[in-house]
């Protein structure tokens, strides 16, 4: 009777170990289902999943992010926290089973995201490109390429977001594996070339609509705020932010889709909207307690605020910003600072922000922006120098790949593989930018395409 009633809590827990699988599969499901989720919508599965309890034992990584998963949509950030905390923080600091690492791989990113936590971002999608290479699972590579690719984007990393994305495209191709485009379209929208960028947003929008997807459209809708608040076109940003900033409203897009609101809210004389939108984005921000999300909390709050309480938010969202990764969001605070000083007729000062935007916008090749810089800087009276374009900056995506992996020591024929194309073709790639660096040969590559100080690599050692 006792091997029986053994037998019997072994067959409980491996149902309710099974049961938990089940739940997180089906909140992955309805998070990119989003508006279009009729039953079994985000709040259905995330209350169910709470009865589920998990089996006895030490918690698995799963068990951690469906447990803060379900708190997180049924009770809410603050409720969510701890339990986003330390999810965050074993997948980012402790060894995790291989198996649960590929399954749970873009489920993890979550948690810190929430928590504004930008190394425990970093740190595990690193790790799971690595161990997705090492295992030659090329099937998985476009998730993880695609992961690192929007936090690339978001670093102004443009370099490296474009070659990731034109690697996870390769592959997908060549593996027949279906993923949206979603750091090729957040790549769109920041650099601010309004006619390339709508033309992708459109067709992934279209294509999001047609599968179901609600989370392809608003993620489209948070690139296009952002697009359109580079442009100035701030009625535009204003209608696509604010839907984005609707859906699932607990979770990283819609919050991410806040400043945006928030800017052009501002901009459009919408007060109320704004403050309305800066109370939500200081509960999510709140949480996390870093630089990342008190920066931008400080940036926004500047913008709802009068004279010198105005000056101190602006100081302290470039204080605090300037502590990060995103160069992107430090210069935006440079950007919105100097606006506020122009109006305050403060010229000289306002130049000083200004200039310092116009540079960081220019060297990240975000055109909209860049341009949104100098038409300030001349309203001061100063025009802003045409930024001369480096021979590395002339690279296509491509060759900036080849090169990367070259310079990392790979051989033609291992680039090759990597990239699915032919030793010949990577050879050629290979003359083309040494032609445009203005060099001879492959020891040369290093000091030719150097990266930047206290950057952190954002690819994973290949090879």
């Amino acid at each position: 009777m006792a091997r029986v009633g053994a037998d019997s809590l072994d067959a409980d827990a491996q149902d309710v170990a099974l049961a938990r699988h089940t739940y997180l599969d089906a909140w992955s499901a309805a998070l990119f289902a989003g508006e279009f989720a009729r039953a079994g919508d985000l709040h259905e599965v995330s209350r169910a999943a709470r009865s589920a309890r998990p089996p006895a034992g030490a918690a698995r990584p799963s068990d951690l992010l469906l447990d803060a998963f379900a708190v997180l949509v049924t009770e809410g950030r603050a409720a969510a926290a701890p339990m986003l905390r330390r999810a965050a923080q074993v997948f980012a600091e402790e060894k995790i089973p291989f198996e649960e690492g590929l399954r749970w791989g873009w489920q993890a990113t979550i948690p810190p995201i929430m928590m504004w936590d930008e190394e425990y971002w970093y740190t595990p999608l690193v790790r799971q490109l690595q161990s997705v290479r090492d295992a030659g699972l090329l099937v998985y590579l476009p998730i993880s390429l695609n992961s690192l690719g929007i936090l690339a984007t978001l670093r102004g990393d443009v370099a490296t977001a474009a070659s990731l994305i034109v690697e996870a495209d390769a592959i997908a191709e060549a593996t027949g594996t279906s993923i949206a485009p979603y750091a090729a379209v957040l790549l769109a929208g920041l650099r601010g070339s309004e006619a390339e960028a709508l033309e992708l947003i459109e067709a992934v929008r279209k294509d999001a609509r047609v599968a179901g997807q609600g989370a392809g459209i608003q993620w489209c809708q948070l690139a296009s705020g952002i697009l359109y608040n580079g442009l100035g076109r701030y009625e535009k940003a204003l209608a696509e932010a604010q839907q984005a900033s609707e859906q699932a409203p607990e979770l990283f897009v819609s919050m991410w889709a806040l400043p945006e609101l928030i800017e052009a809210a501002s901009r459009t004389g919408q007060d109320q909207l704004a403050a309305d939108a800066l109370e939500r984005l200081a509960e999510a921000t709140s949480i996390g307690q870093t630089d990342w999300g008190l920066g931008i909390y400080a940036r926004c709050r500047a913008l709802l605020t009068d004279r010198e309480d105005a000056e101190d938010s602006y100081r302290e969202a470039i204080d605090r910003l300037n502590r990060t990764r995103f160069r992107p969001e430090l210069a935006r605070a440079h950007l919105l600072y100097g606006e506020w000083l122009r109006r305050e007729r403060r010229r000289t000062d306002a130049r000083a922000q200004l200039r310092i935007a116009h540079d960081i916008f220019a060297g990240c090749g975000m055109e909209g922006f860049a341009e949104r810089a100098r038409r300030e800087l001349a309203a001061t009276g100063e025009t802003a120098l045409t930024r001369t374009v480096e021979a590395r900056d002339t690279l296509t995506p491509q060759e900036a790949q080849i090169a990367g992996l070259a310079r990392g020591g790979l051989s033609n024929p291992e680039i090759a593989a990597q990239l699915f194309l032919s030793p010949a073709t990577v050879a050629y790639h290979l003359r083309k930018v040494f032609t445009k660096l203005g060099i001879s040969s492959r020891n040369q590559l290093a000091p030719a395409l150097p990266g930047r100080p206290g950057s952190a690599p954002l690819v994973a050692p290949q090879g």
